[in-house]
């Protein structure tokens, strides 16, 4: 399940490594009291919730319902929508619209019919739209594993912004949709493949969606690599921006076990520390460095990573100890979820921000409410448009860590 793999700047450092590329149109709702009163104190709370989770992950739309995350959401994306022969296609069309609900499984407790036009997570987030006005939807197209698509995408923009406008707005699933978001994982750089597109190819894209979608939201995750001449510099973020409605900065998985043998190191730290094993991976080297291309601050979201990323083999219990390989993880070596490692391996100390755990020989990097709380008061520092979080899957069932990013 390799096109399930988070879109991760962590996949992206693996396999440069390897390569030996890096260097160590319906009217919008009324929104509710509470979801104005979420914009008021923190700005936008951007949610992904990916459409396989509902199968190894038993997470569903309705998840987001009860546990009190939609309430304190603002805008959840749907990931991923695929990209390929220069257009946006369906990911999964049973997850997407054919999965049938019973009363139980349902937002609304009404059980799905077999002959209803809609269901699947877009008819379940229609229900979930009817419950709170205020959330709006964006569908997510790339994503790590289908990125690749995004170079054909660029050789025609206007074609590729008019096959994901019909898409997003198709009559089946209409009123799901709000717009898209655009996860290009990297233009003209390297991700799961190599994009040699240009550095204009991403501006030219983005304004391309914004003169088909109109007023419709057009929102876009984008690296968060701080170093001088790294990923934010092969593109043309700065003059994209006049496009989009904000960035969702992936200020996470700076560093991760594909480092088989450490240093260990949080993956999302907020700030540099001593030891930082490579300069500007951390979250405030990439939010200046947008914000010195011209980037506005209001439309940058900062990314929370709601899992951690873990080695084995540790015997150190701050950062910079050595390793034997990644630590076990459900789905995946190396990552493991926070409502896990909450309790199987609790925070056991913090630095730039961010928290680590030392249990037995693990060692574990991932943020805490406490970590979000802080992290929180740094976007408003900085006069941020919110947070963006990945993704909501790994949140406790009643909804911790969102509560922290919406408090």
């Amino acid at each position: 399940m390799s096109r399930f793999r988070r879109k991760s700047f962590s996949a992206l450092l693996a396999v440069a490594a390897a390569a030996g590329l890096v260097a160590g149109a319906a009217t919008a709702p009324v929104a509710t009291a509470a979801t104005e009163a979420t914009q008021a104190s923190v700005g936008k709370v951007v949610g992904y919730f990916t459409d396989w989770g509902v199968y190894d992950r038993n997470y569903h739309v309705k998840n987001i319902e009860t546990s009190g995350s939609a309430s304190k959401l603002t805008h959840i994306n749907y990931a991923f929508g695929n990209v390929t022969n220069g257009g946006c296609a369906i990911g999964d069309a049973y997850a997407d619209y054919q999965k049938t609900y019973d009363a139980a499984g349902s937002v609304d407790g009404v059980a799905d019919t077999w002959d209803q036009p809609l269901a699947g997570s877009f008819n379940q987030l229609k229900k979930l739209k009817a419950k709170h006005p205020g959330l709006k939807v964006i569908w997510s197209f790339g994503g790590w594993t289908w990125s690749g698509g995004f170079g054909q995408a660029a050789q025609n923009p206007a074609a590729f912004a008019n096959s994901c406008y019909n898409l997003v707005n198709d009559p089946r699933w209409a009123g799901v949709f709000d717009g898209i978001d655009i996860d290009w994982e990297y233009p003209n750089s390297c991700g799961l493949s190599c994009d040699t597109s240009g550095a204009a190819a991403y501006k030219n894209l983005m304004a391309a969606l914004r003169a088909k979608f109109g007023s419709k939201l057009v929102t876009s995750a984008i690296t968060a690599d701080g170093t001088g001449g790294g990923k934010l510099d092969a593109a043309d973020y700065g003059g994209a921006a006049q496009y989009v409605d904000w960035y969702n900065v992936m200020t996470y998985d700076y560093f991760g076990a594909w480092a088989a043998q450490g240093p260990t190191a949080p993956h999302s730290p907020l700030t540099s520390y001593n030891g930082i094993p490579t300069a500007g991976f951390y979250a405030d080297a990439a939010i200046q460095k947008l914000k010195s291309k011209g980037v506005p601050s209001s439309k940058l979201l900062l990314g929370i990573g709601f899992y951690g990323r873990g080695w084995t083999g540790v015997t150190q219990s701050a950062p910079g100890g050595t390793a034997t390989g990644p630590a076990a993880g459900k789905y995946e070596q190396g990552i493991e979820d926070y409502k896990v490692l909450k309790t199987s391996c609790p925070s056991t100390g913090t630095v730039a921000g961010t928290a680590y755990a030392k249990c037995g020989s693990n060692w574990w990097s991932y943020d805490t409410p406490s970590t979000i709380g802080g992290k929180m008061s740094y976007a408003k520092q900085q006069g941020l448009g919110g947070a963006m979080v990945w993704e909501l899957s790994g949140d406790t069932t009643n909804g911790e860590l969102i509560t922290a990013v919406a408090k």
